[in-house]
């Protein structure tokens, strides 16, 4: 086998195992995101009253704490222009 034969093999090896590493990242996402799913289902179901449990009464009230605390702030701040100018006339001292 000549050095080209060895380089290209090593080479698709390499690629082989890009390939394995992308793949085992989407899935580790995937299973993130349906985990997420059902956390999510999970509260709606506890909060409609469909389902009860004592081990899901924690996480629950929290959620509703942040959901509460996100209401009572009101909405986001908007993002600053891409340009670093500011969006607006510059505010008045009072």
């Amino acid at each position: 086998m000549s050095l080209l034969d060895k380089a290209k093999q090593k080479a698709e090896q390499a690629a082989a195992m890009a390939k394995e590493g992308v793949e085992d990242v989407q899935q580790k996402r995937e299973l993130a995101q349906s985990y997420s799913e059902l956390g999510r289902t999970a509260f709606e179901l506890v909060d409609s009253g469909e389902i009860s449990h004592p081990r899901f009464e924690a996480t629950v009230a929290k959620i509703r704490d942040l959901n509460a605390k996100l209401a009572d702030a009101g909405p986001a701040p908007a993002a600053p222009s891409g340009n670093g100018a500011p969006s607006g006339p510059p505010a008045m001292p009072t």
